[in-house]
Order: structure tokens, then sequence, then C-alpha cells
């Protein structure tokens, strides 16, 4: 297999590119011509440069093209890669129309996503698609149901199991956005309300998503002392409503963890030799990000902020949480250090943003101990919650996970906007971090491996048909960037710098980003499963 060269001088990539507009008044064959790449077709790097021709919307050739006409001909350099359009199975859009552009992604190289991770899919589905498909995006998105939304709606957010009337409601709602086009569904059984819901709950809903071939992805119950039970529930699960699982944002949350990987990646190999259809997804991070509130005990927060309130009013109620907030700070996603949360994006606070929970209790000058950091998190929780990053991941498990061949490549990203917050810089730099850190420099997994893992992997996890390869026929989804280049820049300190090394990017055959040019079209279409 072809080894890329790797250029250790950064040149900028746009003094690689050759972009002519054909004058020519005859019919151009051609839209689009990429000449002298190195074809990822989805499976492995070709041996030698070959050029792809795109016409309305698709590849329709591959080989030598050269002499062929094209209204737009790019000229490569024999060492970039030409890759299908990178697939996000795990981001968070929800602010999708009030940022369509959806650059965040786009200049990683993404151009599909499948959204509604974590429980949070939208409900109806249908109108909610309807509704979106008014607007011009930039990528591609695919949807869950949530059930986090859906037992919201039915049930609020009250600590108990649903009566008969109210699963029905529930698995109407799950029906209504398989029927609308939805590629699944997903759970956040960590989160409130999920977290009440019981297994059996769970199953009778995913049975309705996998009569129409949907899929689910689950954020497990627990991902740190509880991570194995979690990793069996979500196997059961699978199992039972003979449904084809992810478990998605894969990892093991604190230190007592730190090397569980080689148990959870055992017990994945264990359940698919029994016919248990399970995928894994991971962002290359050895930092999670979520809100305050998951150091907080679920039972505390049922009923909403208002009986939160209630509860940490009263002196023995308040006292059980803060034991348990504690126990969670030195056990679990708190990392037994007050540095390691770190404030992301605090509306009632915004000066704490970057900031940590040690930073914070110093500067109330007050003692950075477990005690006083789950004092602190009641106070924020009252004042309205934040988001913070969690630095609890070990960089082993991180490592073994990205090497197992059924681990997809995923951001847990959002749509951010430069100097907004304090995002995770995955949100920026996640498939950049893996070609250019742990491919390139670490050389933990093999370029052809990561790419699998971005394209065609996911692609077969979701059925697409028509996107995921460089073929012809395919939809035109095309990212080209140099792998000696390629790199994140952002970074936990400075987040918000857009990464190097992706040169262009094309959705459904339109040149939608070219690094240094200004050049762009929203050609992302809403994908709907049948559809396809």
């Amino acid at each position: 297999m072809l080894k890329p060269i790797y250029m250790k001088k950064y040149v900028p990539i746009i003094a690689l590119l050759l972009i002519t507009n054909s004058c020519f008044l005859f019919y151009d064959k051609y839209d689009t011509l990429l000449l002298n790449g190195l074809v990822f077709d989805g499976e492995s790097l070709s041996e030698q440069p070959l050029d792809v021709g795109i016409k309305d919307g698709k590849i329709i050739a591959i080989g030598d093209l050269e002499g062929q006409s094209a209204y737009r001909t790019v000229m490569l350099n024999g060492n970039e890669i030409i890759s299908p359009g990178f697939i996000d199975v795990h981001a968070h859009i929800e602010r999708i129309m009030r940022m369509p552009d959806a650059t965040s992604f786009i200049r990683q190289g993404v151009t599909t996503v499948l959204a509604g991770p974590d429980g949070r899919g939208p409900s109806p589905m249908g109108e909610y698609l309807d509704s979106l498909e008014s607007y011009d995006l930039g990528i591609n998105t695919a949807w869950l149901v949530g059930h986090n939304t859906i037992r919201r709606k039915v049930m609020g957010t009250e600590n108990r199991a649903p009566s008969s009337d109210e699963l029905q409601a529930m698995k109407d709602l799950v029906k209504e956005a398989m029927d609308n086009g939805a590629y699944g569904i997903s759970t956040g059984l960590k989160y409130v309300p999920g977290s009440f819901s019981s297994l059996e709950e769970v199953i009778e809903l995913s049975k309705v998503a996998a009569l129409q071939g949907g899929i689910y992805t689950s954020h497990l119950r627990e991902e740190g002392l509880g991570l194995i039970e979690g990793v069996k529930e979500a196997l059961v699960i699978g199992r039972e409503a003979n449904i084809p699982i992810v478990l998605t944002h894969h990892k093991a949350i604190g230190k007592p963890m730190w090397g569980a990987s080689t148990k959870t990646l055992a017990m994945v190999d264990s359940a698919r030799k029994v016919g248990i259809d399970v995928m894994m997804d991971q962002y290359p991070y050895t930092a999670s990000s979520t809100g305050l509130s998951v150091l907080i005990p679920t039972w505390a927060l049922a009923g909403g902020q208002e009986e939160f309130k209630k509860r940490v009013n009263d002196p023995v109620t308040r006292k059980r949480i803060h034991k348990e907030i504690m126990f969670n700070i030195e056990n679990d996603r708190g990392g037994a250090d007050l540095n390691v949360v770190q404030f992301a994006n605090v509306s009632w606070k915004p000066d704490l943003n970057g900031k940590t929970l040690k930073d914070w209790a110093i500067e109330k000058g007050l003692d950075p101990s477990f005690s006083i950091g789950a004092d602190l998190v009641i106070e924020g929780q009252l004042n309205g919650g934040a988001q913070c990053i969690f630095h609890a991941i070990g960089e082993e498990d991180v490592q073994r996970i990205m090497q197992h061949p059924l681990a997809m490549v995923a951001s847990d990203g959002g749509l951010v906007e430069p100097g907004r917050g304090h995002p995770h810089p995955r949100s920026y730099g996640t498939f950049p971090r893996v070609l250019g850190y742990y491919v390139r420099e670490k050389g933990i997994i093999s370029l052809e491996l990561a790419l699998r893992k971005m394209t065609s992997l996911p692609a077969e996890r979701l059925g697409f048909e028509d996107r995921g390869w460089i073929k012809e026929g395919m939809n035109a989804d095309i990212t080209i960037f140099h792998p000696g280049l390629v790199e994140e820049k952002g970074t936990f300190e400075d987040p918000h710098h857009y990464p190097e090394g992706i040169s262009m990017v094309f959705v459904n055959g339109k040149l939608t980003y070219n690094v240094g040019l200004s050049e762009s079209q929203f050609a992302g279409i809403v994908l709907r499963k049948g559809d396809d």
C-alpha cells in the first residue's frame, strides 16, 4: 500500500491547487475534474494518482481524465487525498436553523452528520424535518429521534415508570419519527428523564424503531464506575429489540475505571460472535463535555429546577446530595481534582469560561476541597447550570478503542462560533486530530483505517447506498486534504481555531469549502431513511 509523503514544512495548500473555469462555448463533459490526487475509495488508497469527474452532483468517472473538458478543473499535487466526505455519527446541531452553514463541521471535512444523539433528537420528526428543508444547509443531516425528548413530552421529568397509555404514546412518537425518515432512536440514560426509565421501557421503544430498519445509539446509563453494567444493558437492548447498536462516544470515565476498555471491547467482540450487531463511535480526546449537572445525582433533578431548589433547601436532603456530588468528583467524571472540571459556557458568570472549578473556589477565597467543590456545583446548578469540560479519560483507553476496527470517529461536537464561549476543541478539530496526531505523529492507526472509520464504516452503519465511497454513481460528497499537513489547531486552553490541511470540501458535487478562497455553495440536504 502506498505511503503518502508527509511534508515537514508547511506549504499553503492553495499554492498546490490550480483551479480553472472552462471558457469554452461547447458543453462541458464534467462540472468538476479533480486531477492527480490519491483516491481513497472507502476501503483503501490508490497506489497511483487518479482523477475524479463530477457531473450533476454525482461521481461519474474515476481514472485518467486529463484533457477532458470541465467547468472547473482542480490540479492536485499527487500527494493530496481525495476522500469521501467525512460522516460524523454523533453531532449536536440543535442550532442548525441559526447556523445552517455548519462551518465548524465543513472545515473539518465533514459533509454528513447524524444528529439527535444522547436522547435529544426532535419530535415530532416530520414537522421538524419539513421546516429544516427550507434552509440552505452546508451539510447533509440525518436524524435520530430522542428517547429523552419523547419521554419529556409524555411524562415531563417524573421519576417513575410510564403507564400503559404513556408507553403507547411514546411508541407512537417513535413510529411517527421513523415514518418521517428517522434513522433510529437515541438514548441518554445518564440524563434526566431517560435515567428514570427501565430496561423494559427502552426495549419496547427500540422495537418500534427496529421494525423500520432503525438503529439504536446509546449514551450509556453510566460511563464511569457503572460502565460494564451500562455496556451490558445496551447489549441486552440490542438483543431483545433485534436492533443494531452504537455505543456512542465510547470511553471509560474516571481514574478508577481507566483500563476498563479492555473489558468493554471484549464484550463487544463476544456479543458480535453470538449475533448482536454492535459497534462504537469515539472522539479522540481525554476530556468529555456535558452539563455541570452530570455531577449531581439524577434523583435530585427529578421534577425540574424548582424541585431541585426545594431539595437543596432541606438540610437532610441537601446533605445527601452534597455527599453524592463529592463521590462523583472523587471517583467519576470529576476526576478526583477540581482542576479536572473546566467551564465551557457559563451564561450567569461568563468570566468563568475556560477556568476550572478549582479556579472558582480560589476566586471566592475557599479551600479547593471536594466538599467545597460540591457546594459550588450546587450553587452553579441553582444559577441555571453550565456546560463543562471534564478531563477524566485515560489516554491508553482512547488509543485502545481507536484501534478497534468497529469504532467509528465521531465528534460529539456542536455548531460553534469563533470567540463565543469556551467549547471543547472537538467541535473544531476531531477529524483532523485523528489524521494529524493519531495517524501521522503517533502511528496509532493507519491512514486507511482512520479514513474508513470516517467514511464507509459509518455509511454502512446508517445504510447509505449513495455516499461514503468514491465510486461511480455515488453522490459527490468529497473531502480533499494533505496527509502531511492536516492537523487541529484548537486546544483546551484556546479552542477557537479552525484546523489546517483540509483544502477543499464538496457536498453533493458543489464546492462548499476552498482553503484561502471565499467561494462556497451550500448544497446540503435533509436525509430521510427510506429515501436513500
